[in-house]
């Protein structure tokens, strides 16, 4: 079972019914800030001054990973890099999850649709979200969830991913959403604020701006 963070999120954010994730564009936007949270919470990346810098130069192993690591190197600003090569991400990080087996995939439909991608074991993503809904719904301190699981929250609300955040989840939950959240400034402020702003990057980039 791949378990980083980019491929979780994607898992979550997946959509039966639709044979894909059950909105690309800020699906594209999730699993970058996924791989962004995990360079990060490995020290490969940091802040200085709200810019982005890359700690070392040794790979991660990780090819989705590596290239959003590559993309760090030119010193930019955490949503910019949320929006940079998302489209990219997005199709590695389908292809990696093809490769292990979890994903299926065939063409489309049609000439101008997209590629049709079914998980293979739909216990794997039911486990996942019981991981988030533990998150969501437990009583304990926000510090003891683990980390993982309190970056997917995070992202899951932020991005509107309504089968693992209900809307009436996001009101009552409020709070604990807000303190998942937050706990992405100890790996830096920056990154904490790209997340928190996503919902307005999502509307720009399905406006057609924000980068490719």
């Amino acid at each position: 079972m791949i378990d980083d963070l980019t491929c979780l999120m994607y898992l979550l954010a997946h959509d039966d019914a639709a044979e894909g994730p059950y909105d690309r564009s800020r699906t594209e936007l999730l699993v970058r800030a996924a791989a962004l949270i995990d360079l990060a919470s490995r020290g490969s990346l940091g802040e200085d001054g709200g810019t982005v810098t890359v700690s070392g130069t040794e790979p991660t192993g990780d090819p989705v990973l590596d290239g959003v690591l590559r993309d760090a190197a030119a010193g930019h600003g955490w949503q910019h890099l949320v929006r940079r090569h998302r489209k990219r991400t997005l199709t590695e990080v389908e292809d990696r999850l093809a490769e292990a087996g979890l994903l299926t995939v065939k063409p489309p439909r049609t000439r101008f649709g997209t590629r049709r991608l079914t998980v293979t074991d739909r216990a794997v993503s039911a486990a996942l979200r019981a991981r988030v809904s533990a998150a969501l719904h437990g009583d304990g301190p926000v510090r003891e969830i683990p980390a993982a699981d309190a970056a997917l929250l995070a992202l899951a609300a932020a991005g509107g991913v309504r089968s693992a955040v209900s809307r009436q989840d996001h009101k009552t939950f409020r709070a604990r959403i807000d303190a998942c959240t937050a706990s992405l400034a100890v790996l830096a402020p920056g990154l904490e604020k790209a997340v928190r702003t996503l919902p307005t990057t999502m509307i720009a980039a399905q406006g057609g701006m924000g980068g490719s």
